[in-house]
């Protein structure tokens, strides 16, 4: 980024924002097109999310419905939206971990961002979730996982 007399090289700046912006993008089509379940109840309830968070399906096993307690359902089923969506946050911060560390490189152009660590939150440490196969995202253990 700094040609032989130390200036900053907005040129190469420039092309490696463009390509962190297309890689993000990339991310972004294979995240909406990723499916992660979460369920509660020990699988009376499975609810299923795009890896962006949106809801796609809800699965209600006749076992869980029990018309004198409506609460308890309700409750199984906001737990499973709940860890559905959590997988689909675990999902997203993997995509775009390595974008985030991407901007930390960069960051030693500017001075203002941080180096080599990424942006706060751009990894999650869990292991629920994952990406799908040959999605090109990032690997990691897939339960859970359609």
């Amino acid at each position: 980024m700094f040609p032989g007399d130390g200036s900053l090289d907005l040129q190469a700046v420039l092309q490696q924002a463009q390509q962190l912006q297309q890689q993000v993008l990339d991310a972004q089509a294979e995240l909406a097109e990723a499916q992660v379940s979460g369920t509660a109840g020990g699988g009376l309830v499975t609810a299923t999310v795009s890896g962006a968070g949106e809801l796609l399906g809800l699965e209600i096993s006749p076992d869980a419905v029990d018309p004198a307690d409506t609460e308890t359902l309700a409750d199984l089923v906001v737990a499973a939206v709940r860890d559905a969506t959590t997988r689909a946050a675990e999902l997203q911060a993997r995509a775009m971990g390595p974008m985030s560390e991407g901007l930390g490189a960069m960051g030693g152009a500017f001075g203002g961002l941080p180096g080599g660590g990424g942006i706060a939150g751009g990894r999650a440490g869990g292991t629920a979730g994952g990406a799908a196969a040959g999605s090109g995202l990032p690997s990691a253990p897939q339960p859970h996982v359609d």
